[in-house]
């Protein structure tokens, strides 16, 4: 009985895959402000203060940038949590999942 069932574990092992992993997206805006856009790239994206400086200045500078690349289920929660702080804070700060 317990090989049958690890025939069938193996087999189900090889139709398994897992879903690709989903990019972040931050968008630039005239009213998030700088110093807001670092804080929540530090705070929630746990970015070091260096590399969220060079981020927020892609978004900044470029429109909008990857600010990370994570599983489904991370990006959709840290994109959730996101936008409820800059609601919260009063900006519009748009981020997008891809």
């Amino acid at each position: 009985l317990s090989k049958k069932i690890e025939e069938n574990f193996d087999r189900e092992k090889e139709d398994f895959e897992l879903p690709p992993d989903k990019d972040v997206i931050f968008y630039n805006d005239n009213i998030t402000t700088m110093d807001f856009v670092t804080d929540i790239l530090i705070s929630v994206y746990n970015k070091t203060r260096e590399d969220a400086t060079q981020l927020m200045l892609t978004v900044h500078n470029n429109g909008s940038a990857v600010v990370g690349t994570y599983t489904f289920d991370i990006a959709v929660s840290r994109v959730r949590l996101t936008r409820e702080i800059a609601k919260k804070n009063g900006f519009p700060l748009r981020v997008e999942i891809e």
